[in-house]
């Protein structure tokens, strides 16, 4: 058996599409207001995750806002060749500001804002949602770069990214920029198909959590938008069905997973022992339920 067409189009649906934009103006309003603490410094704030990407379902509508900050950078020169090192060190300059006071003055505003239900002890700031506004998530994070080159004259090249650090202590150094504009692509060069299919895929996973087939963390949307960007082009297509078994058997069939990124282009998709990898275990375990699922439906 399998699941049928209709089943399959129902779920590559878009989920909240009002709300969440609604839910977005409304926080981004706040954040961008001119009475705030932060106001002097250089920030600008942008939608990721699932809304952000278009492939956010009826169960997983939240909006995810990345409040970065731009008048301070973190860099990691390790990829320049000692003289450019030494142009660096030269033109460095020691920031008054942090990220950590950034943070606490965004969570600070939010919560004068959106009222005590917002929490600043994970990774993101959470607002609860009220009335027709939507849970969020606001990830407090500052400029990263990545240098390349760093010429004694002339623009230094580097990769542009967001940089945060958890609880922890632990440093995420992440780009949902090129996360976005990539699956943009992916999508116009499938045809329309790959979001859809990223949709049906994530409603697959909750129903299998719902179902009892899976643990609830266990498939991260980040980590299945990052599968199947690695499908090939012209598996996309067709029909829903004939593509969710073409895109499931191309990575079910692959003898190394480990050189599939995600989709930002950049980090590793399933590695051992890191935060933005999916763990081989995990994604295993994944890829066996989905199997099950999908026979036995």
């Amino acid at each position: 058996m399998a699941i049928g067409e209709n089943q399959l189009n129902t779920w590559a649906s878009i989920g909240s599409v009002q709300q969440s934009a609604a839910t977005y103006q409304s926080i981004k309003g706040v954040l961008n207001d001119t009475s705030s603490p932060y106001r002097v410094r250089s920030f600008e704030n942008f939608l990721q995750g699932s809304y952000g990407n278009d492939t956010n379902v009826w169960r997983d509508s939240d909006v995810d806002i990345v409040m970065r900050l731009s008048s301070v950078y973190y860099s990691d020169t390790s990829g320049l060749n000692p003289a450019d090192k030494a142009n660096y060190d030269r033109n460095f300059s020691r920031a008054e500001y942090s990220f950590a006071l950034f943070k606490q003055e965004v969570a600070s505003w939010l919560t004068r804002s959106f009222g005590r239900g917002v929490d600043a002890s994970g990774k993101a700031i959470f607002v609860p949602g009220s009335g027709s506004r939507r849970d969020a998530d606001v990830l407090a994070c500052a400029e990263h770069r990545e240098y390349i080159t760093y010429p004694a004259s002339g623009q230094p090249a580097y990769r542009e990214g967001i940089v945060f650090w958890k609880a922890d202590g632990g440093q995420i150094i992440n780009y949902p920029k090129q996360h976005s504009a990539n699956c943009t692509n992916k999508h116009q060069a499938t045809g329309g198909y790959f979001k859809p299919t990223v949709r049906i895929f994530k409603n697959i996973r909750n129903r299998m959590v719902e179902d009892g087939w899976l643990k609830e963390g266990g498939a991260p949307s980040y980590f299945l938008e990052g599968m199947l960007y690695n499908v090939p082009t012209n598996l996309y297509g067709t029909s829903y069905q004939q593509t969710v078994i073409n895109c499931f058997n191309h990575i079910d069939g692959m003898e190394d997973k480990s050189r599939l990124t995600c989709a930002n282009g950049i980090h590793w998709l399933i590695r051992p022992g890191h935060s933005v990898c999916w763990s081989p275990d995990q994604h295993a375990v994944f890829m066996e339920a989905f199997k099950q699922y999908w026979n036995a439906f």
